[in-house]
């Protein structure tokens, strides 16, 4: 999977008068590479033994650093199977989006070697299995996503680049010194003889360290608040490749290290923070919802309910429990889907209209561009959590993982961070069905410059948009199909075997 697109990377240093010579060859051929590893995603998910979804499988084993104890150690579970999967979708769903709809800017095959690197780094930080080797991953995301900012975002994309590289490189930092911390003390960067040991010859105040240190730095990347305000300016200035792998992979790296690394190395660690990392969730939820309501601009609404919707997932990690930690797992899948979907239905309108300002943009776009409205308004009550939709089971796991906490917590402050977060819940309604109301219901009246009549929906557009409508409805329908994949390594990250 990593193997395919760094072959399509390297491609794009052959000079164009020799390989490739047009912008459209450039796209085509992007799109074939993230189809092919795709399909290699797609393979590894039908070899995969469902019957033991706790073991790691498809492991590749092999030194990298003999002197230091650094192997090339990768492989897949229950917790990372869906994630890779999901990146490897969301990557083919982005070029095929620009096979039509590239963004400003020009330089497509820049873009595509960024995306494509992007890719390795997502998929790199899911399979890794050695602390060194996943902090390399976690940090290729950065440069590629920099430069697509940077390069191809709107008017406001340096200080929202700059933003962006600042604050996920102080992360990183805290990230590599605790983890460094663990192996340090622990003799061994293996993360499976790691999670083995539930943190056993660490001391208590070591784990302690050790969890502040990497929760830090997997918190900026989540983002928790109050460490998210890299995260608005970034979505809102980015191109709409750029947001969608953006909400729809890299805020999953840092919960998933938080399950993945922070839980498992520092389990007392975990139990000393978990108070306060579930008062910083559900903050996060509510600030989230309540800047949500105060927002002109589409994306930027988009953006700030990420910090809502991560407020749930952070919140399920912190119940320290089977049923939160799975609603977080779930959680980050739908919400993969879902704000994926509106990023790339935000990127839609702006694109129609020249604007993403909902004052400018006016109401009526049932009746301009109805196909369009009907699918943001699917997108908007999936993401407030409507039941039999994806969103409604991450949320409500985590609610009913706050009511029943880890017996060690303090159960009276859990259920009321379970109030507050079902306030936050109300809210995000509120502010989706204020949105709709502005944009898709009562007469066209906004000053806008409209296309008259709206441009149609390109073929494009249907292809990236039904698949995650298609897995929103099946995951909604059916959450066994998820839940199922997930429980048996969630159980085993608590030493349930």
């Amino acid at each position: 999977m990593m193997a395919i697109p760094l072959a399509g990377a390297l491609a794009m240093l052959v000079p164009a008068n020799r390989f490739l010579r047009t912008d459209v060859a450039v796209r085509m051929f992007g799109t074939a590479v993230s189809g092919a590893t795709l399909l290699v995603a797609i393979s590894a998910m039908t070899a995969f033994d469902f019957g033991a979804t706790s073991r790691m499988q498809m492991r590749v084993d092999r030194a990298w650093a003999p002197a230091i104890g650094l192997r090339f150690h990768l492989g897949v579970d229950g917790i990372s199977l869906p994630l890779v999967v999901l990146t490897a979708l969301l990557t083919f769903l982005c070029f095929l989006y620009t096979l039509r709809h590239p963004p400003g800017g020009g330089r497509i095959r820049l873009l595509t070697a960024l995306l494509l690197v992007l890719e390795i780094g997502m998929i790199g930080t899911f399979v890794a299995l050695d602390l060194v080797l996943f902090f390399v991953f976690f940090e290729t995301v950065l440069i590629p996503m920099y430069a697509v900012i940077m390069l191809w975002g709107g008017t406001g994309r340096r200080a929202a680049a700059h933003k962006f590289i600042l604050y996920t490189l102080l992360g990183s930092g805290l990230l590599l010194a605790g983890m460094l911390l663990v192996g340090a003390h622990a003799g061994t960067l293996d993360m499976t003889e790691l999670a083995a040991r539930h943190g056993s010859g660490l001391s208590h105040g070591l784990q302690v360290t050790a969890f502040a240190l990497m929760g830090l730095g997997f918190a900026v990347k989540a983002p928790m608040w109050p460490l998210h305000t890299w995260l608005p300016d970034a979505h809102t200035e980015a191109p709409t490749v750029g947001s969608v792998l953006l909400a729809g992979v890299l805020l999953k790296m840092g919960t998933y290290g938080l399950v993945r690394v922070a839980l498992p190395l520092a389990p007392d660690g975990a139990q000393f923070w978990a108070p306060w990392l579930g008062l910083l969730a559900v903050i996060g939820i509510v600030y989230g919802a309540l800047a949500c309501l105060a927002q002109r601009d589409l994306k930027r609404m988009i953006a700030y309910s990420s910090v809502g919707h991560m407020g749930f997932v952070l919140l399920g990690i912190a119940t320290l429990t089977p049923v939160g930690v799975n609603a977080a797992l779930f959680g980050n899948i739908a919400h993969g889907l879902i704000t994926s979907l509106l990023f790339f239905l935000a990127g839609s309108v702006k694109e129609r209209w020249g604007t993403a300002d909902m004052n400018a943009l006016g109401g009526g776009m049932l009746g301009t561009s109805p196909r369009l409205a009907s699918i943001l308004t699917f997108a908007s009550v999936a993401s407030l959590g409507l039941p039999g939709l994806a969103g409604f089971w991450g949320e409500m796991l985590a609610l009913l993982g706050a009511y029943r906490p880890h017996a060690d917590l303090p159960r009276e402050t859990f259920v009321t961070f379970m109030a507050v977060a079902a306030l936050g819940a109300v809210l995000t309604a509120a502010y989706f069905l204020r949105m709709l109301s502005k944009l898709t219901h009562g007469p066209s009246d906004g000053t806008a410059p409209e296309r008259a009549p709206a441009a149609a929906v390109s073929v494009q557009e249907y292809a990236a948009w039904v698949p995650l409508i298609a897995l929103t409805l099946l995951v909604g329908l059916w959450p066994k199909t998820l839940l199922d994949v997930t429980t048996g390594p969630v159980r085993a990250l608590f030493g349930g075997g």
